[in-house]
Parts: C-alpha cells; structure tokens; sequence
C-alpha cells in the first residue's frame, strides 16, 4: 500500500437547469423538474472493486442511487477520504488491513459487509517451484503490516521461513526466527510488487495488483494462499452510517446472486465470494 501520495482531490458534481422559454403571451407553466436521485460515492481499486461496482451501477439507478465509482491506486487515500467526508463508502481492503488502518491513525471506520477473498500469491519470472529459489535469493513482500505479515505467513507455510508466532497476523520481517535459505526479504509498495519481478527471484503479491499486471494467481503463480483465508474483502463506511438506506441497498446488492455469478464468471477463482 503505497505511501507519499498526492492527497485527494474530491469529486465535485454540477447540477444544471433547464430552462423553457414560453411564447408570447402564453400563460404555460414552467416544467417540474424531476427530484434528484440519491448519490453514493465509492471508492475501489480498479481490480476488482471497480469492476464490481460498476457492473453493479444499473441496480443501483433502478433503486433511485446514482453509484460514482472513484478508482485509487493505492491503499491509504480511500480510508483517509471516506474519514473526511469525500466518500460515502471504500471497497478495497480486506478486515485485518481496515482493523489495523483503524488503530494507526485513530479514525471511526467499520465494517459493513464482506464480500470475498483475493489470495495473496507467489509469482516468478525464473522460479515453478518455490522450494526450488536458491540460497541468498531476494523476495520482495508488501511493505504494509497486514499484507506483509500474510505474506510471510504464507512462506513460513511454504517451509521457507519460521516465524515467532505462527499464528500472529501482524508479523515482520524482524519476527523470523529460521530462514535456511537467507532469503533476503524486500519490503515493496503493494503496487509496486509487479514490477519488481525483474529483480527478485519470486515476489508475493496481492491479487488485486497482480490482476491489474495481467498476472492470474490461479495460471500464473507459483503458490497460491489456501481459500480459507481470514482475510475478507470488505465494503467500510463510517461508524455509526450502516443502517442509511443507500448502504443497505448497496449490501443487498454486492451480496446478491447476481454478484455471486459475475464474480465466479470474471474471475474464474481468482476471487471467492464470501456469500
């Protein structure tokens, strides 16, 4: 998740008027102009939130809500622009990275709904097997807490590393306790990791960014997170907002079958749905 970002620019939304011009003389009343649809603003990463909430917009407009989809690229401006106000609602991350973003800068987030898991994977140019890297090689990581820790998670499983705490989600790099192969961990900006591909023996990286660099965690890498997962993708709102009417529309919708089947349809296991 990257850092150093330019803030956030909000969205600004012109509303015009139409105007009839009566003939001369005539006594014809001006024409009522229809009342406004409610407007939800959500923020997403391109893959998948984005195309999610997109193929969702014209549910929306037939519950009277315009949907604006606002595309990041990285992980810390949607939770800082739904905390002041210039989103209604973010759908990019998964719990433990919103718990965790929650904790660190003291903000009232939450929750509203899970939606589905995106496995973390190992991709490689040289490796099909990540047992195979060699002694010394370089692994690049996300350099976030929680996408670090999954990460490292998931090569202590590999039999790569053994961590302090097996269990413990928030682990570093400073938390390996056995590394046989001293392997050279590189923490990495989340979207960044695609690119470091060319300088690492093997990076580990989210599938979100790995979908948006072409990379299928399930043909192109060479391990893959187990589906069962802690880590969720949620919908986040501000505390207290859950139950507005616009919110339950939009958890009916993003948990509805039609949803269910876009996402097993586009992404072919890439992404599992959590209902």
């Amino acid at each position: 998740m990257i850092r150093s970002l330019k803030p956030f620019a909000a969205v600004c939304i012109a509303a015009g008027l139409a105007l009839g011009l009566a003939g001369c003389g005539d006594k014809d009343e001006a024409p009522k102009s229809a009342a406004p649809a409610k407007t939800l603003t959500i923020g997403v990463s391109p893959v998948p939130g984005g195309d999610m909430m997109n193929f969702l917009k014209p549910r929306f407009a037939e519950k009277g809500i315009e949907l604006k989809v606002v595309e990041f690229g990285d992980y810390i401006q949607p939770n800082m622009a739904l905390s002041d106000g210039s989103l209604d609602a973010n759908f990019f991350q998964h719990k433990p990275y919103l718990d965790d973003f929650i904790k660190q800068h003291n903000l009232k987030l939450e929750s509203l709904v899970p939606v589905f898991i995106a496995p973390i994977a190992v991709y490689s140019r040289t490796l099909k097997d990540p047992t195979a890297i060699a002694d010394g090689s370089a692994v690049s990581i996300p350099n976030d807490p929680t996408n670090g820790g999954r990460a490292l998670l998931l090569l202590q499983h590999l039999g790569l590393i053994k961590l302090n705490d097996p269990k413990n989600l928030f682990v570093t790099p400073a938390d390996i306790v056995e590394n046989p192969k001293h392997l050279k961990i590189i923490e990495v900006e989340a979207a960044q990791l695609p690119r470091s591909l060319d300088d690492v023996a093997m990076a580990v990286i989210n599938c979100n960014f790995a979908l948006g660099a072409n990379l299928n965690p399930v043909k192109d890498s060479i391990a893959i997170e187990a589906k069962d997962s802690p880590y969720a993708n949620v919908v986040a709102v501000r505390q207290g907002e859950a139950d507005r009417p616009e919110f339950q529309v939009l958890k009916t919708l993003i948990t509805s079958p039609e949803m269910k089947k876009f996402i097993e349809d586009k992404y072919q296991g890439s992404f599992v749905p959590t209902f």
